[in-house]
C-alpha cells in the first residue's frame, strides 16, 4: 500500500471550495467526515463483496464508504467510483457527484458515467434553490403564526433538506434550533440525534460527546431511554475512536446492546461495532480482561458472532496464540483499511496489539532466543539474528523507549529481561518490617518505663501548673 499526499475522504478541490449555486450556504470543508492523513492506496484485494458491503448501510454514509474504497481500493477503484456517482445522483448533492464523477474519470477516464451530467446539475441546483427558498419561506410563516410544533417541524424539514444537499453546517444549525420549541421529551431525543448524526459526518466529535452527554442526562421513559442506548454507546465509542481514546471507546461499543441491529445503519452497523469493539480492547486490554469483558460478555457476544474473525483473535491472544492473532489482523488489514471510520486507526491499533503481544510472549521467561522470537512475531525475515533485520529494529525501539525491560546479547543472540529478583525483595521487606517493629517496640517499653517512675507529664497537669504559677506572680505584684 503506498501514501499519497491528499485526503482519502473529506478533502475538497480548490476549484471546489466555495458555495455551489443554489444549494445555499454549503459548507464544503465539513460534507463530509474530517479525517486527516495522507491518503492510504489499498493494493490488496478486501474480503468482503462491494453490493453486500454497501448493501448494510443507508443514508448519506454509503456514498462516503463508497467513495473512500474507490479512491483507496486498486481493486476496487472503478466498481465502487460507480456505485458513488450512481449513489450521488440519486440524491440532491450535486458536488458529491461532481466529485465521484471526478474521481472516475482519474481511474477510467473513458468510461461513459465519467463525463457529468450537465443537464441533471442544472436542473437538480434549480430544484435545489426552489426548495430551500420554498422551506425558509414556509419557516417564516410558521414564526409569525408563533405554533410551537409548526416552527420545530419547520425547522426539522430545513435540517434534513440542507444535510441532503451537503450544507452540513446550515442543517447542524436548523436542528439545534429545534431544541427551544421541542416540548416532550421524545423531541428532544430526536433533535439531539439528528444533531449528533451531522456531527459525525462532519467530523465534530466533540460535539457527538456534548450530544451523548445531554441524551444520557434526558429524563425520558424507561423504554425509549432502553432504544436509544445502543445508538448513544454507538455514538460515544465512535467520537472516542476517533479521538484516540482506544480504552474508553472499547469500554462504549463493549456496553453497546445487542438490540441495535439495524437501527443505526445510517452511521454504523453492528458488525462494525464488532470490528470496532474488537480491535480497540485487543489494543488496550489485558489477556484478563479480554476474557472477563470481550469474550464472556453475553450482550457483546452476538455482535461478536457477526466477525467470528475478530473473536478468534482475541480468543487466540488470550490463550497465548500470538502468530494466529496477528495473522488473522493481517488477513483482514484492508478490509479495514477501506473502512471510513477505521482507516487512520489501522496503524496505531496494529502496532499497540503487536506490541503488546511481543510483551506477553516475554512474561514468562528471563531468556528468549531471537530466533524463537522472529519465528513467532516475524516469519520467513532473512537474517532474522542480524542486528540489521525490521524485527531486530523493533525490540531495539521497544527497549529504548522504556516499553521492554529487556536487554539483547548480541553474542549470544539472545533477548535478556531485566527480571526482579523476587527472593530478595521479600527478604528486603522481611527485614524492613523487623526494624519498624524492634523501634515500635523499643518506644513502648520506654514509654511504660516512664510511667512507672512517676516521669509522666499530662495536658491537664500542666494547665495546672501554668495557672497555679499565673496567680502567684499576680499576687506577688499587689
Amino acid at each position: 500500500m503506498d501514501y499519497m499526499q491528499q485526503d482519502a475522504f473529506d478533502t475538497v478541490s480548490a476549484q471546489n471550495a466555495g458555495q455551489v449555486a443554489g444549494t445555499g450556504s454549503a459548507d464544503l470543508e465539513n460534507m463530509t467526515m474530517n479525517v486527516t492523513g495522507p491518503l492510504i492506496r489499498v493494493d490488496d484485494p478486501p474480503k468482503f463483496e462491494l453490493e453486500s458491503y454497501i448493501a448494510n448501510y443507508t443514508g448519506r454514509t454509503r456514498f462516503n464508504r463508497l467513495y473512500l474504497i474507490g479512491t483507496c481500493s486498486t481493486h476496487l477503484s472503478v466498481e465502487a467510483l460507480k456505485a458513488a456517482v450512481a449513489e450521488a445522483k440519486s440524491g440532491r448533492d450535486v458536488t458529491r457527484y461532481e466529485r465521484a464523477v471526478r474521481a472516475l474519470a482519474d481511474v477510467a477516464p473513458n468510461d461513459a458515467e465519467a463525463n457529468p451530467d450537465t443537464t441533471w446539475m442544472d436542473h437538480m441546483k434549480k430544484s435545489v434553490k426552489a426548495e430551500t427558498d420554498r422551506l425558509e419561506h414556509e419557516l417564516r410563516g410558521y414564526k409569525n403564526n408563533l405554533i410551537k410544533e409548526s416552527i420545530r417541524m419547520g425547522n426539522e424539514d430545513l435540517g434534513q433538506h440542507y444535510s441532503q444537499i451537503g450544507d452540513l453546517s446550515s442543517a447542524s444549525k436548523a436542528f439545534q434550533r429545534m431544541r427551544d420549541y421541542c416540548t416532550t421529551p421524545t423531541h428532544i431525543a430526536s433533535m439531539l440525534f439528528k444533531v449528533i448524526n451531522v456531527s459525525i459526518e462532519r467530523g465534530d466529535w466533540l460535539n457527538v460527546q456534548s450530544n451523548v452527554i445531554r441524551l444520557r442526562n434526558l429524563q425520558s421513559k424507561q423504554e425509549e431511554q432502553a432504544k436509544n442506548q445502543p445508538k448513544m454507546s454507538a455514538a460515544l465509542g465512535l467520537s472516542q475512536l476517533h479521538s484516540g481514546s482506544y480504552l474508553d471507546a472499547a469500554n462504549s461499543f463493549l456496553g453497546t446492546d445487542a438490540s441495535l441491529g439495524d437501527s443505526y445503519n445510517e452511521v454504523l452497523t453492528s458488525n462494525d461495532v464488532a470490528v470496532y469493539g474488537g480491535l480497540c480492547a485487543l489494543a488496550s486490554m489485558d489477556r484478563n480482561e479480554l476474557q472477563r469483558r470481550v469474550l464472556d460478555n453475553n450482550s457483546f457476544r452476538n455482535f461478536l458472532e457477526l466477525e467470528p474473525q475478530i473473536r478468534r483473535a482475541i480468543s487466540f491472544f488470550c490463550n497465548s496464540k500470538f502468530r494466529p492473532c496477528l495473522e488473522i489482523l493481517e488477513a483482514y488489514q484492508a478490509d479495514y483499511l477501506l473502512d471510513v471510520h477505521l482507516q487512520r486507526h489501522v496503524q496505531t491499533l496494529f502496532t499497540r496489539i503487536r506490541t503488546k503481544s511481543i510483551q506477553q510472549y516475554l512474561l514468562p521467561f528471563s531468556c528468549v532466543t531471537l530466533e524463537s522470537m522472529t519465528k513467532m512475531f516475524s516469519p520467513g525475515s532473512e537474517s532474522p539474528t542480524d542486528t540489521s533485520s525490521p524485527f531486530v529494529q523493533e525490540l531495539i525501539g521497544l527497549i529504548q523507549d522504556g516499553t521492554l525491560d529487556a536487554r539483547i546479547d548480541l553474542e549470544k543472540k539472545v533477548l535478556v529481561s531485566n527480571q526482579v529478583h523476587l527472593r530478595k525483595e521479600v527478604q528486603d521487606s522481611v527485614l524492613d518490617s523487623l526494624e519498624n517493629y524492634a523501634r515500635e517496640a523499643h518506644i513502648r517499653i520506654l514509654r511504660t518505663n516512664i510511667i512507672q517512675a512517676g516521669l509522666e507529664v499530662r495536658a491537664d497537669e500542666r494547665k495546672q501548673r501554668d495557672e497555679r504559677g499565673k496567680g502567684s506572680a499576680f499576687d506577688a505584684m499587689r
